[in-house]
């Protein structure tokens, strides 16, 4: 079967210049769990030592409730894309770990990119995101870009700069097709950026008992993948309590099997006083997710590192 990520590396007008340690998460569908996997695998690769910088390019700004900083305006990150300027950083979001933080003015990008399009000197989405980015890439050791689905400008951009792209996707029809429409911005960009590969697809709240249809997505996974990338073999799992947990302190996985422990704790006490606990959290034990986080970033780097000894 032919990989829906193949495609002839044509000649054209100009080649854009892929920025080493630059990894996209992307989808063509929203709601599969992109930002959250985004936040967690940095999160867990910074814990392990590694500088990490987050881009949330999404006009939604949601990474802020996975990691709990302050509500931005991606003013700043526009401003700073417009002029090819230093960017807004966030330092030390958590250690080792810094984000550059979207929000609702990233809305007009696609706006400012039809007006710049009739110019002959235009540069486009890739070229300023390059710009931005070229001075900074060097002060990290990974930077993830949690890009929004439908919004093509800001995809191939941030694919025409990526050195990879990782793929989230849950196991229903539309998500999987998320996949492929992934495979045709793959094909647009990749003469661009010959450098480009995928990382792979990583199964996204998977029942852990729908054994059956995770092998059966798989298969269609692999079949358009071809020998191009792998699925993950680890898979996250669906756990909606730990996930609205999670989101609701701005806490990642590890942080949360902490967090549950101590509110556990907290409701035991009040109990022994004779008090009405107050509601606690949902979930009592996020490490499970926790743990499998860990494996899917130790195979991420693995895998990273496999597609820069290659090029």
């Amino acid at each position: 079967m032919t990989s829906s990520f193949t495609s002839p590396l044509e000649e054209t007008q100009h080649i854009s210049q892929a920025l080493d340690r630059v990894i996209s998460m992307a989808n063509g569908k929203g709601g599969v769990g992109k930002t959250t996997a985004t936040a967690n695998i940095a999160g867990t690769a910074a814990l392990g030592g590694y500088r990490v910088l987050v881009i949330d390019l999404d006009h939604q700004g949601d990474m802020k409730s996975d990691l709990g900083y302050e509500k931005q305006t991606g003013e700043e990150l526009l401003a700073a894309l417009i002029t090819g300027t230093t960017p807004p950083i966030l330092k030390d979001v958590r250690e080792n770990l810094d984000v550059i933080a979207g929000g609702p003015a990233l809305e007009d990008i696609a706006a400012i990119m039809a007006v710049r399009a009739g110019r002959d000197d235009s540069s486009d989405f890739g070229d300023m995101l390059y710009k931005m980015l070229a001075p900074i890439v060097g002060d990290y050791d990974l930077i993830l870009m949690d890009t929004p689905p439908g919004d093509k400008v800001i995809v191939e951009g941030a694919l025409c700069v990526s050195t990879a792209v990782i793929i989230p996707t849950k196991s229903d029809d539309g998500s999987v097709n998320g996949v492929e429409r992934m495979g045709r911005r793959f094909q647009a960009v990749r003469p661009r950026n010959p450098v480009l590969q995928v990382a792979g697809v990583l199964l996204f709240a998977v029942g852990s008992r729908s054994l059956r249809l995770e092998r059966s997505v798989r298969e269609k996974l692999e079949g358009m993948l071809g020998e191009v990338a792998p699925v993950f073999t680890t898979r996250i799992r669906n756990l909606e309590s730990a996930a609205a947990d999670a989101r609701d302190r701005g806490l990642l996985f590890y942080e949360l099997e902490g967090a549950a422990k101590g509110e556990k704790a907290i409701t035991l006490a009040a109990l022994k006083a004779g008090e009405k606990p107050t509601r606690g959290m949902f979930t009592s034990n996020a490490s499970a997710v926790a743990a499998e986080f860990e494996d899917l970033t130790g195979e991420i780097l693995t895998r990273l590192n496999e597609i820069k000894g290659v090029q």
